[in-house]
Formats: structure tokens, sequence, C-alpha cells
């Protein structure tokens, strides 16, 4: 289930995905319930949100990488699918390539000025 909201609310409960599109983020608890919230940015650059008048997907996966859980999954018309674990290597793989994209918007941005 998804909820527009203009400010994160102080208590996120499991199973909402809260999207304020003011501050272009949205936040959820984490699916497998270790209880942490997780925040995706919605930019260019980060996460991309699809609404279709009734449902909302989150693009790219969610890899929650710094948390203890590791858990990764898809947000798609308002169904979680479990995506495959990764390892430490596919981690660090997917980090750096994240990097070195956000690096080529912004110089593409820069140069475009």
């Amino acid at each position: 289930m998804h909820q527009f909201v203009e400010f994160i609310p102080d208590q996120i409960e499991e199973g909402i995905l809260y999207i304020s599109i003011e501050y272009c983020t949205a936040i959820h608890k984490c699916i497998c319930g270790c209880g942490n919230e997780v925040v995706t940015p919605l930019s260019p650059t980060d996460w991309e949100l699809t609404f279709n008048g009734k449902t909302v997907s989150l693009s790219p996966s969610i890899g929650n990488w710094n948390f203890e859980c590791k858990s990764h999954y898809f947000i798609t018309r308002n169904q979680i699918r479990q995506a495959k674990p990764w390892k430490d290597w596919e981690i660090e793989k997917g980090r750096k390539e994240d990097a070195a994209d956000k690096k080529k918007y912004f110089r593409k941005r820069k140069d475009n000025k």
C-alpha cells in the first residue's frame, strides 16, 4: 500500500510506502521485518517513481546493503517481489556503477549549461 504525504510521518507503519512528491523522497520499513526505515530519494540518479493512478512502482530494485539483513526486492504496482541476495562483490560492483552513473549524469548536465 502507498500513501502520498507532504511530510514523512514520525511513525512509519509496516507495509506502507510513504511518498512525498514535494520533497522527492519515499520511505518504508524494510520488508524483512528488521524494523529499519528505507529511504529512497526520487531523482534521475536514484529511484524513479511511477504512479499509474492506482498503484506505484519504484525502480530500480531496493538493496539494503547497509543493513544487517541486506534485503533485496522490487516494488512494482504495489507488490513486493523478493530479489536474489547479492554477494559482497556484487554490492561493491553495484556501488561503483551507481557512482559512475551519477558522475556521468552530473558531468553531462554541467556540459549542457
